[in-house]
């Protein structure tokens, strides 16, 4: 039982979702030269995504993370503009479509879908 038990977190963690004491999972986003990947993500409500810029050996252009669009009642937000060693982090908890930009690289898109 222990060994499926570590199994199935280090398959979670491989995916990028790890279940937290509270039922909260994680989820990371890489950041890459014009892209997010992945570029469409679904996620449990209460999940904090993070948005991860490349390392310094494979640095490229600067980026940003903007919510374009969310659902009704969540508040706008924005990262810090950079090029390498940066995270950002949000925790999503309302359901529904998130979408987002790289504001000096409008073709810079990624959807978030929160599900109840």
């Amino acid at each position: 039982m222990i060994k499926r038990s570590i199994a199935v977190l280090a398959g979670a963690a491989l995916l990028g979702a790890v279940p937290g004491v509270d039922g909260a999972t994680k989820k990371t986003i890489a950041l890459g030269d014009n892209y997010y990947a992945p570029k469409t993500v679904t996620v449990a409500k209460n999940t904090t995504v993070t948005w991860r810029w490349p390392g310094f050996e494979e640095a490229g252009d600067v980026h940003d993370v903007k919510l374009k669009s969310g659902p009704k009642g969540v508040k706008k937000f924005q990262s810090e503009s950079a090029a390498t060693d940066y995270t950002f982090k949000r925790k999503l908890t309302v359901s529904g479509t998130y979408k987002i930009v790289c504001t000096l690289h409008e073709e810079m898109t990624m959807t978030v879908k929160v599900r109840k």
